[in-house]
């Protein structure tokens, strides 16, 4: 079995949706032994023609002829077809036109090819000042096209599947919305808070970590000195202020680190803070990656709060400005526990188990 993922970059680039596909092809291959070809979209990127054992080709234009040719080598012949979709990784205004008519040309050439689409999002909208807010309904076009032409699609929110299925005009056999995994890793031996380091990691993007140093800095200098943090672990690219001068306890600074060394970090911390809104924090790999290594979460209050996936402040994460009283590492166990028991439906096997079921419904299951 063959599989050709189109992805707008892999490493050594840092990027959310590359991470995710290259762990599922590693699990791909290593399960079931489907071999994933990649295509990189990204003109500029620069990475070598063959990661971990999988090859790698590389467009030199945005262009549908350049796709297609690609397509049509003899090593693609059989293959089934995984596109990680975000508008704005395969065009700066996010409009990708040239993908999607490749893809429609591409899948109209016969009916024995199968498109199945990982919408990552779904297009932008914003205030009238915005070129998000002028072109929302050209990708919002483009998403309807991508949506009727795929055989198969998945989404990581439920309010996401709920616009997709309007979209496609087909009813689904099989629920379409999976939560993101862990792209740092999911380990298998997980100690109980009280045995590990009284840390506090805060990860991710340079504008995410600045947000929660400049917004949320008073809460979390109450959230220390409830659980007693000896140490604030900053893991990202460098911020262009003084981080110890927003916090009170002694910050360590780590820069990027790669996937293996976050997660041993994380295995020795009590507690993981993110700036990001509650509503859609199903499509976070950071606030995975808290829950896969049994760490309590912590969300600075952004955007919209309410319950969404599954999730709710309280029982799977607390707020920011949670009531420090609250606060300790017995009622964060429970916390722990509980984001760590949601993550599970949702994990690195289960995607991988959902996307052979749309790709080879008759192929061998990958085990849990």
């Amino acid at each position: 079995m063959k599989l050709i993922a189109i992805i707008p970059r892999l490493p050594p680039v840092v990027d959310g949706i590359g991470d995710y596909a290259l762990c599922l092809a590693r699990l791909l291959r290593d399960s079931v032994g489907i071999a994933t070809r990649f295509i990189v979209a990204d003109p500029e990127w620069t990475g070598s023609d063959n990661i971990e054992g999988f090859e790698v080709r590389h467009m030199t234009s945005h262009s549908a002829d350049q796709l297609l040719n690609l397509l049509a080598e003899p090593s693609s012949t059989g293959a089934q077809v995984l596109l990680h979709y975000e508008g704005y990784g395969y065009a700066q205004r996010g409009c990708p036109v040239w993908l999607v008519e490749a893809l429609e040309r591409w899948h109209l050439a016969s009916d024995r090819r199968l498109l199945l689409t990982m919408f990552h999002e779904l297009y932008a909208s914003g205030p009238p000042w915005t070129s998000s807010f002028w072109l929302s309904a050209v990708q919002k076009n483009l998403t309807t096209r991508l949506a009727r032409s795929s055989d198969q699609w998945l989404t990581s929110l439920e309010r996401y599947a709920r616009v997709v299925q309007r979209m496609s005009g087909k009813e689904s056999s099989m629920p379409n919305h999976l939560a993101v995994f862990s792209s740092i890793g999911e380990p298998q031996s997980l100690p109980p808070l009280n045995a590990r380091r009284r840390r506090l990691v805060i990860f991710g993007t340079r504008g995410r970590r600045i947000e929660v140093y400049k917004r949320s800095a008073p809460d979390l200098n109450r959230i220390c000195d409830a659980l007693g943090i000896e140490e604030i672990v900053d893991i990202g690219r460098s911020v262009d202020f003084d981080i110890s001068g927003a916090v009170k306890a002694p910050v360590v600074t780590c820069g990027e680190l790669p996937g293996s060394e976050v997660s041993a970090v994380c295995l020795n911390a009590v507690a993981g803070v993110i700036d990001y809104p509650a509503s859609m924090l199903g499509k976070s790999t950071i606030f995975a990656a808290y829950c896969s290594h049994r760490m309590m979460p912590f969300v600075a209050t952004y955007g919209d709060a309410r319950p969404a996936d599954g999730l709710e402040a309280g029982a799977h994460y607390w707020l920011t400005n949670i009531a420090s009283e609250q606060v300790n590492i017995e009622s964060g166990q429970l916390i722990a526990d509980r984001a760590f028991e949601w993550y599970q439906s949702h994990n690195l096997s289960a995607h991988a188990r959902r996307l052979t079921a749309c790709l080879w419904p008759t192929s061998l299951a990958i085990g849990s």
